[in-house]
Parts: C-alpha cells; structure tokens; sequence
C-alpha cells in the first residue's frame, strides 16, 4: 500500500467524495485560493470551481449556519474551521441547530454535514491557539466526534463521516498532518474502505495493563507500549477510540477484564475531560476485573504557555504515561 501523510489522506478522501458526490462542498476561511491554513485542500479550488469549494468571511457563526441550512435542503457541505479554538464562535449554530433539527422536527429533516477543524498544542500557538475542546461536543446528543490518529483511520471515518446523515465533527490534531502510513490505493481492492464511526480499534494487544486515548494520544501511546514491552517486558494493550460519540464501551470493557488494570491518556485538561467519561464506564462495567485504581493522564489545566519550555511542561506525554503505568503496575507479580 502507498505510504502517505496524515494531510495527504485527507485531501485525497475530499476529493474523491466531491468526485463521488455533486452534493459534497467544501466551505471555510482561505480553503480556496490560499489552499487552507495548513493546506489540506490544495488544489480543489482549481479542479473544482468556486461553487464547490467556498472561500467564507470571517464568521464561523454564519458559514456554519449556511452549512446547516444547506445541508437540511440535500447538500453535503464539509466545513473547516481553521482551528477548533475559533469553533467557539459557533457553538450555537452547532448545538442548538445542527444538532437537534432532525429531532426536533421530528426526523422530517436532516443534517447530514462535516465539521474539520485542527487543534491541540505543543505548536508554540499560546493560550487562545492550543485547546482541546472535543469534550464540549462529545457532551452533546445529536452529534458525532470523531479523532482519527493513522492516516488509514483518516480516511475511513472522514469518508464514512461524508456519507453519514447526522452532523459529525472531525477532529485533527495538528502534531499528526506529517505522520505518515500505509493508506490503500483508491480504485484498488479495499481502496474504497469504511471506518465504522462509533468503533475503536485494539492498536497491540497487551495483557498487563490497558491504555486507552485517542488522537495524538493514541500514537503517543503506541511508541510508549511497544517500548516498555521492548525495554521492561510490560505488555500494555493499546486502545485508540476513534471516535469520541458514539463511544465503543464494549472493546474498552472487554479489554480492561482481560488485562484488569487502565491508565487513560488524553490531551485535553483532566477534569471533566473525555478520560472522566472513561473512568466511570470501567467503574460501572468493569469493577470487579480491576486489580487497581483507573489512572488518568491529562495536560495540566491551566492556560497552555506560549514558551516552549513551559508548553511541554504542561502538555500530556510520554513520561507521564510511563510513570502512571509503573504506578498502575505496582505489585503485580511478574
């Protein structure tokens, strides 16, 4: 399979829907002529006209509402917002529109649109630059998130978010544009793949202890498993969610009864975050399997610094992972 970029899987999943579907627009702030602040949609803008592929002002608010109102007429609009810290600007187009007319009107219409947008930190992009704010959207009925880590992942659920009904927000964390992997061809066997929204996937499997993330975070968890197996002999097993709502809690459950033991790491700040959601879905289903406390690991929650020093201080690593899991192991017989 051709091994390509994080970036690369989305610009081609975009254009091979617009190919697929006269339906699919592109819409967002300098996606067109200046080909997206981090150039995921270079060159749709010449091969598909402006009325495929919209440059918007400067108002998250209206374009996703243009979005909305669009989508509820047959389109299939992909919007991106240039990082998720402007999405606040939106939210209530998102939360009380987007995701409740299908039951508000009582199925009679629905709104079957795409939100990308980047974030997280580590970027030297300072406070106001460097959120995590998917847990605000996960909290909500009527919406879909999902956060890809793989470009292989990229493509299957921005496809399967492309043709789903209900309105979904993709998340992309900066860090990952340049990560590359294998991405099957399109047009060939398994080019046309769908990642299942609402599904995780066991990344390695493991029989010591159980880490769950997503995102940055998966990848970030991948390395520190594969090297703690390597280096110390602890068999972590790696479970990358994929997608935040819906949640897969039986691959989460089923993996921590076989390993009895859960350290969570995401990037967002821990309280209230996506890891509180995971710690009381292991406490309700899986109690009797643990042999620990579930541990969490999240970046510090104060405003991310915009020196470099101070910003890798205070965002979620490895090293903290590392140190959650020896304390999450401690007295475990070997």
């Amino acid at each position: 399979m051709p091994v390509i970029t994080f970036r690369q899987a989305l610009t081609d999943t975009l254009r091979e829907e617009m190919k697929r579907d006269e339906d699919v627009f592109l819409m967002g702030e300098e996606i067109g002529i200046f080909e997206g602040s981090y150039k995921v949609t270079a060159g749709l803008l010449k091969e598909f006209g402006a009325k495929r592929v919209v440059d918007t002002p400067i108002a998250e608010e209206g374009f996703v509402g243009v979005a909305v109102g669009s989508a509820m007429l047959g389109l299939r609009p992909v919007v991106e917002i240039m990082t998720i810290n402007f999405i606040i600007l939106a939210m209530d187009t998102i939360v009380n529109h987007a995701a409740k007319i299908h039951y508000m009107f009582g199925g009679q219409s629905a709104v079957p649109m795409v939100i990308r947008t980047p974030g997280g930190g580590g970027q030297q992009l300072a406070a106001t630059h460097s959120q995590n704010l998917e847990p605000w959207f996960a909290h909500v009925p009527g919406l879909k998130v999902v956060a890809p880590s793989t470009p292989y992942d990229a493509k299957g659920l921005l496809r399967a978010s492309i043709r789903d009904n209900d309105p979904i927000l993709f998340l992309e964390n900066l860090a990952l544009y340049n990560v590359k992997g294998e991405v099957p061809e399109a047009g060939s066997d398994g080019g046309d793949y769908i990642i299942p929204i609402g599904k995780a996937e066991v990344k390695k499997e493991g029989t010591d202890v159980t880490i769950i993330s997503y995102s940055r975070m998966a990848a970030i968890s991948l390395d520190v498993a594969r090297r703690l197996e390597e280096e110390e002999g602890i068999s972590c097993e790696v479970v990358d969610l994929r997608s935040l709502r819906p949640l897969d809690r039986e691959t989460i459950i089923n993996s921590v009864k076989k390993t009895n033991r859960a350290v969570i790491l995401e990037e967002d700040w821990r309280s209230y975050g996506i890891g509180a959601e995971l710690a009381a879905t292991i406490q309700e289903d899986a109690f009797d399997y643990l042999d620990a406390p579930v541990l969490r690991v999240g970046s510090l929650e104060v405003p991310l610094p915009y020196s470099k020093p101070l910003e890798v201080a205070a965002l979620a690593s490895a090293g903290h992972l590392i140190e959650a899991i020896h304390k999450v192991l401690q007295g475990k017989r070997r």
